[in-house]
């Protein structure tokens, strides 16, 4: 029997636009519409412009788009720059299980393709799929000793699946195949301790990147180890202590793990939503004052504690992992967007106030990820407790079309009001039924 990585690369190889269920294809197009628009959001952050300055002076051949820059830069370049503006602000999807934001690392690769050759929507979505079933299915192989052991899985797995998305794209064979996830293995890398700094982007958009390298040099002949996923110093024995290869393949073809990836409402680790739409409730409440707020007291899963348990933030980036300052944003301003995790956010003296009186974040095992218990204690020794038991975004309560679209439009006017962000919208939304999926990246770019 064929070992893990050739069944991988058979399947990617033998896949067929029309063997993918609409409810996938559906999903997908989704998860590219919503990665657009937190691209766009992300696209005015200080790490992405740093990020353009610095790749941009070594870029080659100016043929690909950066998502709402006047300038073009190499594929690769583009790549990774598209990949970093997407999930800067972890305002991007979440694989339910694994925590990977998939379509970062991915859909820049598929794109930054589309504009050098032609290729249709529907290749592009169907090669976007694919790279986000194999990322995934890594993920739940390792997870969740792989995270808890520092990498971060995002730029780890995302690797894979920017590989495997440009290997359909480019038409690459079975062993090419394989070829490019052993180049991808090579370079798989991302630590969980650079969240809240800049070279968080670095991961990921080096995921995205390397990626694409990888499919292009196999596709020119860089061999690979035959199985680089499950061998002995493979990839799934190295970076987990018990890892689980069944989980690779099991049911692959028949179950899509896309169809558990999560849309986020607030920019800011998933864990944090619950806490969030707490928040929010508990502002709505009849004669709620922040000013009379004493002391807030967070309990949730066990991960929102080891993810989020962050009191001394400095800045929006930190503030994106802090659940002290998600209720402190959310309790006084009663929003949770972009602008709510700035470092003019994290530097308002009406959120400092609040930040410094969340007492302590609470573990229960009892409670699940995507819930979350908020006690607030007024000055006059009143109290009001809120749970949340199921955040919005999760899988229970997904975000419908229409909130997708009011977060896309949202973003767009916060990181680039010169785009006309509905044509882009309009394209998107058709992606599969567009003869030239490069289109779409000409209307990424502002008309001046």
């Amino acid at each position: 029997m064929p070992g893990l990585t050739r069944r991988l690369a058979a399947f990617v190889a033998g896949s067929r636009f029309e063997d993918i269920p609409e409810q996938v294809r559906a999903h997908g197009e989704r998860a590219i519409f919503n990665g657009f628009g937190t691209a766009l959001g992300g696209l005015s952050d200080t790490a992405v412009e740093r990020l353009a300055a610095t790749l941009g002076a070594y870029s080659g051949k100016a043929t690909a788009t950066v998502i709402g820059h006047h300038r073009r830069f190499d594929p690769p370049t583009a790549a990774f720059l598209n990949a970093a503006a997407t999930n800067v602000f972890d305002f991007d999807d979440t694989h339910a299980g694994t925590i990977i934001h998939p379509t970062a690392p991915v859909a820049p690769v598929v794109f930054a393709l589309a504009e050098t050759q032609r290729f249709t929507g529907a290749e592009v979505l169907h090669a976007f799929i694919l790279g986000v079933e194999v990322a995934c299915r890594l993920g739940n192989a390792i997870s969740p000793g792989h995270y808890d052991r520092g990498w971060h899985i995002t730029a780890s797995c995302g690797i894979f699946g920017a590989a495997v998305a440009a290997s359909k794209l480019l038409g690459l064979g079975e062993t090419q195949i394989v070829w490019a996830l052993g180049n991808a293995s090579a370079q798989s890398s991302g630590l969980v301790e650079t969240l809240g700094h800049m070279a968080k982007s670095v991961g990921v958009g080096g995921a995205a990147r390397n990626g694409l390298l990888s499919a292009l040099m196999a596709r020119g002949g860089v061999a690979g180890p035959p199985e680089p996923i499950e061998g002995p110093r493979g990839f799934l024995k190295v970076t987990c202590d018990v890892p689980r290869p069944d989980l690779v393949d099991r049911d692959l073809g028949t179950h899509w793990e896309i169809l558990r990836n999560m849309f986020k409402p607030y920019p800011c680790g998933v864990v944090l939503n619950p806490v969030i739409d707490a928040c929010l409730a508990a502002r709505s409440l009849p004669g709620f004052d922040g000013a009379n707020v004493a002391s807030v007291t967070v309990r949730g899963n066990p991960l929102l504690k080891a993810r989020a348990d962050r009191p001394d933030v400095t800045t929006g980036r930190e503030a994106q992992v802090s659940a002290q300052h998600a209720v402190a944003v959310s309790l006084m301003r009663g929003t949770a967007g972009a602008a709510d995790f700035s470092d003019a956010a994290v530097a308002d003296p009406a959120i400092t106030t609040v930040r410094d009186k969340v007492a302590s974040v609470g573990v229960d095992t009892a409670i699940p990820v995507e819930a979350a218990e908020l006690l607030i204690t007024f000055s006059d020794g009143t109290t009001t407790n809120v749970k949340e038991a199921m955040a919005t975004g999760s899988l229970g309560r997904p975000m419908d079309d229409a909130a997708l679209r009011a977060k896309f439009a949202a973003l767009a006017d916060y990181g680039c009001p010169g785009l006309n962000a509905a044509l882009l919208a309009q394209s998107l939304w058709r992606l599969r039924d567009l003869p030239d999926a490069g289109a779409v990246m000409d209307l990424a770019r502002p008309a001046n």
